[in-house]
């Protein structure tokens, strides 16, 4: 039997950060710490920074969902085994008990993982049900009518992650299948990721499709007053300068500074998500800043952030990304995953499965009132062959940006605005 090819597509308006790390300087969490939810977003959140790191050589604007990538992968790791199952922990930072030789407490980890994931997603949506914000994380498996998945496969997948199997025909209605799945997107995100799957990506080869949808909208906790927002010069990294419309206040928010960059924080309603922007203190810093960029000056960043009395200048925007991961996430230590090295013979009992692609799409909006993002993640399988005054916080000069659950810790989007006045990356 030729090798499945699974081709992973993502569809978000979010933010993501990542620095590589050597394998044999990787910090392996212990059983228990993996059997944590603190584990399991201390590992996502690491994960993210490091993929924001990979992404962030390219120009202008970024802008991503870590917390999608790391669901829709999640799935798919459900189904991997030997040493793609090994690569794909690794690289994504799933804290899996370092004891490979120890099959039982390797199992019993690999569950407990799959468990934890499942109570954060949970616990996302039930916040998002509680009327301050709309917060929706959902997932979906769109498999060949007359293909078989080992049942322990599907089981794990729909009691974790809520990812029912529908049916579809790629072989004889192949267009009919894609329309499909991309209308469930839009659904998901509310029609602000659309096309998520392109025509000619999909042919009578395609097996299986993992998607992932995650849409978010808040109002700030303190709003902007529209009649504040004047349009006034942002700088951009060559150093040329574009009109922006800035809007202000000044209020209590989370603050701090170090001598290279101010970080604020900007809760939304009810105070379970912020918007958590680093400004670099140099007008072309932001580079510099992304080098900083790794988990452990991000955790201390965040605590010693405090409320303080601010004034705040910060431009409206909009912006819509879209990325292609395979090469990035097979870098980064995932190699056999997207090979005809991969093994998935947990998906379907045979070696016959390995991911093609993995298309990652992005929209968000900010403005006076609030934040809009959405995004959605999809896996295809084929049959192929491969204190002092009130500081002041103007960000006129490009900065970073992540949206984070102060709940759980989650980094649920990551960006960076190097052009407001631009819509695209």
């Amino acid at each position: 039997m030729k090798p499945v090819k699974i081709t992973c597509l993502i569809s978000i308006s979010l933010v993501i950060i990542i620095t590589s790390c050597a394998a044999e300087d990787r910090k392996v969490l212990s059983s228990s710490e993996a059997l944590s939810q603190h584990g399991v977003v201390m590992g996502n959140n690491k994960f993210a920074l490091e993929l924001y790191n990979k992404l962030a050589g390219q120009q202008g604007n970024l802008f991503l969902s870590p917390y999608s990538i790391s669901t829709a992968l999640a799935m798919v790791y459900a189904g991997a085994k030997g040493q793609t199952e090994e690569q794909m922990a690794k690289a994504l930072e799933f804290p899996i008990s370092a004891d490979s030789n120890n099959n039982e407490l390797k199992s019993h980890s690999i569950a407990h993982f799959h468990y934890t994931f499942g109570e954060i997603i949970k616990q996302l949506n039930a916040s998002g049900e509680k009327g301050g914000y709309e917060l929706t994380v959902a997932n979906a498996l769109w498999g060949q009518k007359d293909y078989k998945f080992l049942p322990d496969f599907l089981t794990l997948v729909k009691t974790n992650y809520d990812g029912n199997l529908e049916q579809v025909d790629f072989k004889t209605q192949t267009e009919e299948a894609r329309k499909t799945i991309n209308a469930w997107v839009e659904n998901k995100t509310k029609d602000k990721i659309k096309e998520l799957i392109k025509p000619g990506t999909l042919d009578s080869m395609t097996r299986l499709i993992l998607t992932n949808a995650i849409y978010f909208k808040g109002k700030w906790e303190s709003q902007f007053k529209p009649e504040q927002t004047q349009d006034a010069p942002f700088t951009l990294l060559g150093g040329q300068n574009v009109n922006a419309p800035m809007m202000h206040q000044t209020g209590k928010f989370g603050y701090m500074e170090t001598d290279i960059l101010q970080a604020l924080e900007m809760p939304y309603v009810n105070n379970d998500l912020s918007m958590v922007v680093l400004l670099p203190k140099k007008a072309d810093g932001v580079k510099d800043l992304e080098k900083e960029l790794v988990s452990d000056n991000l955790t201390g960043w965040l605590a010693r952030i405090h409320k303080r009395e601010v004034q705040v200048f910060f431009p409206r925007f909009k912006m819509t990304s879209e990325f292609e991961l395979a090469k990035v996430l097979g870098a980064m230590g995932m190699p056999d995953a997207f090979s005809g090295k991969a093994d998935f013979s947990g998906m379907t009992g045979n070696r016959d499965l390995f991911i093609s692609a993995v298309i990652h799409k992005a929209y968000v909006e900010v403005n006076e009132e609030g934040t809009e993002a959405a995004a959605a993640t999809g896996v295809t399988m084929k049959l192929t062959s491969i204190p002092t005054p009130s500081p002041v916080f103007r960000a006129d000069h490009p900065f970073i940006f992540l949206i984070r659950d102060n709940q759980t810790g989650s980094i649920l989007f990551l960006g960076r605005v190097a052009n407001p006045a631009s819509q695209n990356n």
